[in-house]
């Protein structure tokens, strides 16, 4: 029986599925390799801020998106353009000061979790999600936007969702102005 040439196969959630069991087991060696979740948790965001500086162009080249003019914007982008593209997701943003620089990013569903069912007890203190923050981190960084990513809550440590904290601290200058001074 052979496929009808119009048709494309579903790559895109055979890719997910695969990213997220692989996680799964990258997490779990991790584990093996470090005793401290400390460890493991600044190793996960190590990995994902390199993903996200190197992403970002990705993202920007496929989704031709002009320049955003606020943080609110940006955090809208994320959660609407970045999440939905790479893990076919679209957490809610909600601003959470006045100064309009901190934003929660909440996922009704996170993807990377959809094996796992709880954290051991000797592993309490492990953020399973942590290349999450690491590539928002990394991706803000990589378009000159200095930001502090947290978790905030995590359903593996017995919350409703995971919502992710973004802080955007400063504009970094830019490299070539900076030198043009």
């Amino acid at each position: 029986m052979s496929r009808p040439a119009n048709r494309r196969p579903e790559n895109h959630k055979i890719s997910r599925e695969l990213f997220v069991l692989t996680y799964g087991a990258l997490v779990a060696q991790l584990c093996k390799d470090y005793e401290q979740d400390e460890d493991v948790n600044k190793c996960l965001e190590d990995m994902g801020y390199s993903i996200g500086v190197r992403l970002v162009e990705d993202f920007l080249a496929r989704s031709a998106l002009k320049k955003c003019r606020s943080y609110s914007e940006t955090a809208d982008i994320i959660a609407q353009g970045a999440f939905k593209m790479y893990l076919g997701i679209t957490p809610s943003v909600t601003c959470t000061n006045a100064k309009g620089n901190e934003f929660s990013l909440i996922l009704e569903k996170n993807p990377l979790v959809d094996f796992v069912e709880e954290l051991p007890a000797a592993r309490s203190s492990l953020c399973y999600c942590s290349l999450l923050c690491g590539a928002i981190r990394g991706a803000l960084e990589a378009v000159n936007l200095a930001a502090e990513v947290t978790f905030i809550q995590d359903p593996l440590k017995g919350d409703e969702a995971t919502e992710i904290g973004i802080t955007f601290l400063k504009k970094v200058e830019d490299k070539k102005k900076k030198r043009n001074k």
